[in-house]
């Protein structure tokens, strides 16, 4: 007869149970910590209590709008900043930070496969303090060529973070995605339309971005490890640059042309513009033409459009 001992199962397959089982109440576990979002709202409500490491993070917004650098900015600036020497030991807030297999003396660097408009080093550096030596840029043409470098990057933990967009992906490639992020140690964020919220997708976590008021970003999480979020998260994410050109005037003042949150599933038409709309003539007060004048900025560095490029940066 086997004994009691010989029956019960190793702590390391005890701690991945734990991990892929959770009650349909509550939260699910994270084998490993995850990547403080820099939103202590939205952490409250991931799995892990942040970005997760070893899996995809599904983000989907309306075209054209680019809410993916005001969401994932405070992270990457985190995760990108150079490590301070020392020999005490780590603090609660480093414990959140993956450990990312880089070699002596080599910053960080986040990549980013086939982003809609051409990288603007600038924009990154306000966005998320990525140096130019921090961004590695991979032009992919196609869809096939896209999900192959995604695939690549992914299997050789290739950065300290991975942004991909993927507009046509499948399920069934996302799903192949999936199972290749189990053994990567870097979040990996797969960004994607907001219509593709009607397929299924392997991804523990997927989440939809909309322009909300007040200057904040309206989060829904669609999916996680646990149980339904229905209400949507109002998180202060004020466009990078704009903190140090609106008065506080202005920044008390609600978003310049936005009345009421845009539901994430249903995006305001392209007639409703959400941003740079001008001034009614002879009607617009001096500090409503001042955040017309500045809400061009809104659009950010990094909304240039995409240029010709026969090579990676």
């Amino acid at each position: 007869m086997l004994s009691t001992a010989t029956l019960r199962p190793a702590e390391p397959a005890q701690a991945l149970l734990h991990a892929q089982v959770w009650r349909a109440n509550s939260l699910g576990h994270s084998p490993k910590p995850g990547l403080s979002s820099g939103f202590a709202a939205l952490d409250a409500q991931l799995p892990g209590a942040g970005w997760p490491s070893h899996a995809l993070s599904e983000i989907l917004q309306p075209p054209h709008t680019q809410l993916e650098w005001r969401l994932l900015g405070p992270a990457l600036r985190a995760l990108l900043a150079p490590p301070t020497p020392h020999t005490a030991a780590p603090s609660s807030r480093q414990a959140k930070r993956p450990q990312q297999p880089q070699q002596q003396g080599r910053a960080p660097v986040v990549l980013l496969i086939n982003p809609p408009y051409t990288p603007h080093l600038p924009g990154l550096q306000a966005a998320c303090g990525a140096a130019a030596e921090q961004v590695l840029w991979i032009v992919a043409g196609t869809a096939q060529q896209q999900l192959w470098a995604t695939e690549q990057a992914i299997k050789a933990n290739a950065a300290a973070a991975i942004l991909a967009w993927l507009p046509q992906a499948k399920p069934e490639q996302i799903r192949r995605l999936q199972s290749h992020a189990q053994s990567c140690s870097a979040p990996v964020f797969l960004l994607r339309p907001l219509a593709a919220h009607t397929q299924a997708s392997a991804a523990p976590l997927r989440v939809a971005l909309s322009v909300g008021a007040d200057w904040c970003l309206q989060v829904q999480i669609l999916k996680r490890r646990g149980p339904t979020h229905e209400q949507a998260l109002l998180l202060p994410a004020l466009p990078a640059g704009l903190q140090e050109v609106l008065s506080p005037r202005m920044l008390a003042q609600p978003w310049p042309s936005v009345g009421t949150p845009v539901a994430p599933i249903t995006p305001a038409t392209p007639t409703t513009p959400v941003v740079n709309t001008p001034a009614a003539p002879h009607t617009a007060s001096s500090a409503g033409r001042a955040i017309t004048s500045v809400s061009a900025l809104i659009s950010h560095a990094l909304a240039r459009p995409a240029q010709p490029a026969t090579s990676a940066h």
